[in-house]
């Protein structure tokens, strides 16, 4: 009984071993491939200028980022904006009224067609900072008016929606450019006829990262094949 059970272990041995090198001569035919749904992982820094206007007078902004991206689907981290606008508070030579604002929040931005070159993606920056103006130091005012009227500074709150066209040039940089608004909280500088800063703007941008660190690295290319 032993010996019948050893040999039958032995041709079953023998025809796996067989069996397993016939399938290995066989798939030299075919090109290997992962097909695990792996995510996807990135993480990027992005710089972006934008143009605007209030109350028809240019507005320059330039804003930096920090963000997460998961399956090239949806990114979530921090940015930070300025923004400066010379406005003619009072029409007096020699006097500078420089607008000048910061603010700091949470960048959220889903991404459509993110497996082609060029994608589609709606950007949401929700935050809060300051806003304040400055004067040159002219003659025509003490130095105690400017320091007490001129030198203005509140706090602001701030959602920006917008709509973004993002060009893929490689794995690890990517070009951005679009439009968004503005929408702030209400605000009173002194002798300022600003009390909103809301309004639309234009921008573009550059994104430096690793925007697929989890790329699958068992897929052969067709050039590849034996």
């Amino acid at each position: 009984m032993l010996n019948n059970t050893t040999g039958l272990l032995l041709i079953l041995l023998f025809l796996h071993f067989g069996l397993s090198l016939k399938a290995q001569e066989d798939s030299k035919d075919y090109i290997e491939f992962n097909d695990r749904k792996n995510v996807v992982h990135g993480v990027y820094l992005g710089l972006t200028g934008h143009y605007g206007e209030l109350k028809g007078i240019p507005t320059y902004g330039l804003g930096i980022k920090f963000a997460y991206v998961a399956n090239r689907k949806f990114e979530v981290g921090l940015a930070a904006n300025v923004l400066q606008s010379n406005q003619e508070f009072i029409t007096v030579v020699d006097i500078d009224n420089k607008l000048i604002g910061a603010y700091l929040g949470a960048h959220l931005e889903p991404i459509f067609f993110s497996k082609k070159r060029l994608n589609l993606s709606l950007p949401l920056f929700i935050g809060f900072g300051a806003i304040g103006y400055v004067t040159g130091d002219g003659d025509d005012f003490s130095e105690e008016f400017i320091d007490t009227e001129f030198e203005n500074v509140n706090n602001i709150y701030v959602a920006e929606p917008g709509v973004n066209v993002l060009f893929n040039i490689s794995r690890y940089i990517q070009l951005e450019a679009g439009v968004k608004y503005r929408f702030t909280n209400k605000i009173d500088l002194a002798t300022s006829p600003i009390k909103r800063l809301n309004g639309f703007s234009t921008g573009i941008g550059v994104k430096v990262g690793v925007f697929n660190m989890g790329r699958n690295r068992y897929k052969k290319n067709i050039s590849e094949k034996e």
